[in-house]
């Protein structure tokens, strides 16, 4: 019964290492779907958009306004920001899947605004959960 047990150990364990490598590049390929949903097609009621032109040099040599900034208003004041931020206080430890279900929202657009929200020290990042840095 031994020598049965052992036998079934060592070809699952052997399948196991055969699988591991198909295992990550599955779950890259899903990050990446992931990443790419609703890039390059239009929504239903909007129109396509259209390619933007290189902004104009000012004679300094820089792009954009006289005031070097970026134009619209500043990162991380949008209220998905907020929401995003509302959410990772109400549960520390969360994931981006997570938090894009709780707002019903993809979890693309969340890549770039909890980045944005570690920098400002809003919050940081442990392992793959973010956790909120101010009392709330």
């Amino acid at each position: 019964m031994a020598d049965f047990l052992d036998e079934k150990r060592k070809e699952i364990t052997e399948r196991l290492r055969e699988l591991k490598p198909l295992v990550e590049e599955y779950h890259r390929l899903e990050a990446a779907a992931a990443a790419l949903d609703g890039v390059g097609a239009p929504a239903a009621g909007r129109r396509p958009t259209r390619a933007r032109r290189p902004a104009a040099r000012s004679t300094n040599g820089s792009s954009g306004s006289s005031t070097g900034g970026r134009r619209g208003r500043p990162r991380g004041t949008g209220t998905r920001s907020k929401e995003a931020l509302e959410v990772v206080r109400s549960r520390p430890g969360v994931t981006i899947p997570e938090i894009a279900e709780a707002m019903g929202i993809k979890q693309n657009y969340l890549y770039r605004v909890l980045p944005a929200l570690q920098k400002d020290g809003m919050v940081r990042k442990e392992g793959r959960g973010w956790h909120a840095l101010e009392a709330a």
